[in-house]
């Protein structure tokens, strides 16, 4: 019995042993330090489609968007998406079937400058709400948090074929605020109405606007130089913010930063940075070539890009320059000479920019123009011809559709009708740029959103509900 307990002793013992010379295991792995950021969407989409049928179009011509003619051609809506296109598609069981004999499909326009729902109709004072003109830089103002979602364009601009449109604030500021892109889909909110995903931008304005409002209030800016010089200085300071809020996220992922040593957020100059993070797009007010090229410059100086110029009455005579940048040029038909800076405006400008081989834009600024921009693109299209440039109407088309849509950073989503993107299609009573073509039918989301000949299928605004003679077939 001694010799047993003498050997279980020893066997304890020499675990013990064991069991001290063996590591202990290593402690819970560290919670992820908490790393302050400037939120990127604090105001995201709430849109929400409408249900959708499955739909085959056939007998059409069809412009895709993206410089492509089919003619007598099939297109099939199914799930809010293209899902197929070409000379013959499938017809599943249960899908609606439209003949299109003799008429034209195209994808949706897409405008890409409009003050839709901050200047809404009654144009009255009181709805007056796109310009926060209390200093030349107010980019920490957002165009959503003024578009009045019941405004009666939105009915009127789908009407006209619009899928899709960029509101952006007024041109009285250097930096005017962030503009937003809409589907023009009634909503509760201006959410509701938000177009998923797509890049928030930044307004900027260059040329007479800015230097006469500020300079009448005896302000800086009140020249050209003023302009470029208080946009470089504002730009040097959200160049400044942007190395402060890298410093501090490098700091903090090694875990030497608590979150109290992130930087004070400055609403104004988180958009600016949102610019230099490649994150919000630059969309430009600018008129006259020579300015452009300041623009230019001054982008290249702080790195950060201009997506697109807009008016841009003169960029026919840098249009090499556009090209070689990347830079869309979003212009009107025929508008020019109503001030000096739109003095050299040419009506052969879209048509020329299309020429060189730079990225054209037809878009509106305007609550009537955008019902009718086929009607616009099509004057631009026959003052080319006239100067011997042909452009055939289905390349024509990407100025009003493709082109918008890479201008806004959606040219992923829509824009063309490619297998896969959204089902937003216009289905037209005639050649699209005959004067006397109308939408017969728009889809947005594979969604049958207005009907020509159905008064039922024209979404009315609560604002003019009960209004004498809205809804009438006219």
């Amino acid at each position: 019995m001694v010799m047993r307990a003498y050997v279980v002793m020893a066997v304890a013992l020499a675990t013990a042993a064991a069991a001290k010379d063996k590591p202990a295991p290593p402690p819970p792995p560290a919670p992820p330090p908490e790393i302050i950021a400037a939120p990127k969407d604090p105001w995201p989409s709430q849109y929400k489609p409408y249900p959708a049928r499955t739909t085959v179009i056939r007998g059409a011509t069809i412009y895709d968007g993206a410089g492509n003619r089919i003619d007598g051609g099939m297109i099939r809506l199914d799930g809010g998406k293209v899902a197929e296109i070409g000379a013959a598609v499938a017809i599943p069981d249960g899908a609606t079937v439209i003949d299109a004999t003799g008429k034209y499909v195209t994808a949706g326009i897409i405008d890409i400058h409009s003050h839709l729902g901050v200047y809404p109709s009654p144009g009255v004072e009181a709805h007056s709400d796109g310009n926060e003109g209390t200093s030349p830089a107010r980019p920490e103002v957002w165009a959503e948090h003024s578009v009045w979602p019941q405004d009666p364009g939105f009915s009127r601009a789908l009407a006209g074929g619009i899928t899709a449109l960029h509101v952006l604030p007024g041109s009285a500021n250097l930096f005017g605020g962030r503009g937003t892109t809409l589907k023009p889909v009634y909503g509760r909110s201006v959410q509701e109405m938000k177009f998923p995903g797509a890049p928030y931008s930044l307004k900027m304005a260059c040329g007479e606007n800015p230097k006469r409002v500020y300079g009448n209030r005896n302000q800086m800016p009140s020249t050209r130089m003023g302009n470029i010089a208080y946009a470089r200085q504002l730009w040097s300071d959200a160049t400044a913010y942007k190395r402060r809020w890298d410093d501090y996220t490098r700091r903090a992922q090694a875990g030497t930063a608590k979150p109290t040593d992130a930087p004070r957020r400055e609403l104004a100059l988180d958009t600016m940075m949102g610019v230099l993070n490649g994150e919000i797009l630059v969309q430009n007010h600018c008129y006259r070539a020579d300015e452009m090229a300041n623009v230019i410059s001054m982008a290249r100086e702080f790195n950060y890009k201009v997506t697109t110029f807009h008016h841009a009455v003169e960029s026919y005579k840098i249009a090499d320059m556009l090209k070689a940048e990347g830079i869309c040029s979003a212009m009107w038909a025929d508008w020019y000479g109503f001030k000096m800076e739109s003095f050299d405006g040419i009506k052969e400008n879209i048509a020329l920019v299309h020429n060189a081989g730079a990225c054209a834009i037809v878009h509106s600024d305007d609550e009537n123009g955008i019902q009718r921009l086929n009607q616009e693109a099509s004057k631009a299209l026959a003052a080319g011809r006239r100067l011997g440039i042909n452009v055939p109407p289905e390349t024509a088309w990407t100025w009003l559709s493709l082109n918008p849509a890479k201008g806004l950073g959606i040219s992923d989503k829509t824009g063309s009708l490619e297998v896969g993107k959204a089902a937003d299609v216009v289905l037209w009573s005639a050649e699209p740029f005959s004067v006397y073509a109308r939408p017969m039918n728009v889809w947005i989301d594979g969604a049958l959103m207005y009907d020509w000949g159905d008064p039922k299928r024209r979404p009315t605004s609560d604002f003019e509900l009960g209004q004498p003679g809205v809804g009438e077939v006219k």
